[in-house]
């Protein structure tokens, strides 16, 4: 146990599209017990799989004025994967919640939309609303309250991501930074297989849904990459196997519940 990553504020975790916190199974893999361990106070958004930015930026707000309440502290850090960043980003710019929220660091979020939706969206549009009638069904057998699937594909589109970044600009109380992961090759995910070709022949390198120049915003990063064969997944993002990437050292990552500590203990470091 230590205190290296004991911010001043709790940290609160924001999955991505598709996935839902649950108590048995969580989205995060071992990346929050680590986070624990090493001093951090961890909670989770609980917001809806497959809601509209609008709609989970809601449920979202809820959460933290609860942790607020429940914590008494006057903050909170966000840490977002995916589609959880921008709503966290709608949240703070839309329902003025800027003062309550220290920073924000968003991991693979699709800010300036996917040039690999543009095209999809171009198949025939039955197929699309058939699709995603069943992904609502799917998750309202999970909990979701609201699932509106049709209408969040459509909002990662680049398009639509110009005008979300006009709607929602960042808020001079917050502290932003984002992060962007490549797989090396196909072969990397078997579960990214597919999609990391189709996103590769229209943007080149991505970690198997978004390409580092969709997830580039406020104070980049950069793009991490892993020490061994297989890269950094979308997937491996939030630690889906539960297991070190590698057992190598070098220049890029081995485990990701490593790259978590660092972040979180930059931010305790910068005083959030």
């Amino acid at each position: 146990m230590s205190d290296s990553c004991k911010t001043l504020y709790p940290v609160v975790m924001i999955h991505g599209m598709g996935f839902r916190d649950m108590k048995h199974i969580n989205y995060w893999g071992r990346i929050p017990k680590v986070l624990e361990e090493n001093g951090a106070e961890i909670y989770f958004g609980n917001q809806d799989s497959n809601a509209t930015i609008e709609n989970n930026a809601l449920n979202i707000r809820k959460t933290i004025n609860d942790i607020l309440d429940k914590t008494g502290a006057e903050k909170v850090n966000i840490i977002a994967h995916s589609k959880g960043g921008l709503d966290a980003r709608y949240m703070i710019s839309r329902l003025d919640m800027a003062d309550k929220v220290a920073s924000l660091s968003t991991m693979s979020t699709p800010h300036n939309g996917s040039k690999t939706v543009d095209k999809l969206l171009k198949l025939p549009d039955f197929l699309i609303r058939i699709g995603s009638c069943i992904a609502d069904i799917w998750f309202r057998i999970l909990g979701d309250k609201s699932p509106e699937t049709y209408k969040v594909i459509h909002q990662f589109t680049t398009d639509e991501a110009k005008k979300f970044n006009l709607l929602c600009p960042d808020s001079d109380k917050v502290y932003y930074q984002s992060f962007a992961f490549v797989m090396k090759n196909a072969f990397s995910d078997i579960f990214m297989f597919i999609p990391y070709l189709t996103v590769r022949f229209f943007e080149g390198e991505n970690d198997g849904l978004l390409s580092p120049r969709s997830a580039k915003w406020t104070n980049f990063k950069g793009v991490f990459r892993g020490n061994g064969r297989r890269g950094i997944s979308h997937c491996d993002e939030v630690d889906l196997r539960r297991r070190k990437f590698t057992s190598k050292n070098g220049n890029g990552i081995s485990d990701i519940t490593d790259f978590y500590k660092n972040v979180v203990k930059e931010l305790k470091s910068m005083g959030y």
